[in-house]
């Protein structure tokens, strides 16, 4: 396969990390260059292991998975999005979920934003395709992506806050998180739909 063709593949099949680690960035939960490594780590390696899982499953799972694989991926991505909207509505004091960028949170974003290169790895498997090369350019363009993805919603976050008193740039705090909710919902909706539609 050209490599411009594994390349278009690879930054298609980041966009979905790209966008979740903006919401992370804006959500002020994951904070700093370690929670930005954190991301584009997992991510990028998810994204990696996914089309070599798919790839080596081949056609035999193919048809069993095709049904729910974006059920799969649109109700993890849902239930993260949930959390950090109620988080943006708690009111001060209350309980509120911890870094996306650690543990299961983590662990569910990480499969979820990975589900479609499993597929890919399914198509290449069919095509004949040795995956290996393609599975390198899919992690390393995703945990790039990613890492920019996070830097650009931390930035956007300190941006709109700078010049607000402290409890003004709170109560934005937890509008950016409602957004950043709302972002990884529709990237799951996007999911759902692209596949309901095909």
């Amino acid at each position: 396969m050209p490599a411009w063709k594994v390349i278009l593949i690879a930054v298609g099949l980041a966009m979905d990390a790209f966008a979740v680690s903006v919401g992370a960035g804006t959500s002020g939960r994951a904070v700093g260059r370690r929670a930005a490594f954190r991301l584009a780590f997992h991510f990028g390696l998810f994204q990696a292991l996914m089309p070599i899982l798919g790839w080596w499953l081949g056609t035999r799972v193919a048809a069993a998975l095709a049904p729910v694989d974006h059920w799969l991926a649109f109700g993890l991505l849902a239930f993260i999005g949930a959390r950090m909207v109620r988080n943006g509505f708690a009111p001060d004091g209350a309980p509120r979920a911890g870094d996306p960028s650690r543990g299961a949170s983590l662990l569910m974003l990480s499969v979820a934003t990975s589900i479609d290169a499993f597929a890919v790895g399914l198509s290449l498997a069919m095509l004949q395709v040795r995956i290996w090369e393609p599975a390198a350019v899919i992690g390393v363009v995703t945990a790039l992506m990613t890492w920019v993805g996070h830097r650009a919603g931390s930035r956007l976050r300190g941006a709109l806050g700078r010049g607000h008193a402290p409890g003004r740039s709170s109560a934005l705090g937890e509008r950016l998180e409602v957004a950043g909710g709302i972002l990884l919902i529709l990237v799951g909706l996007n999911i759902l739909v692209g596949h309901l539609r095909a």
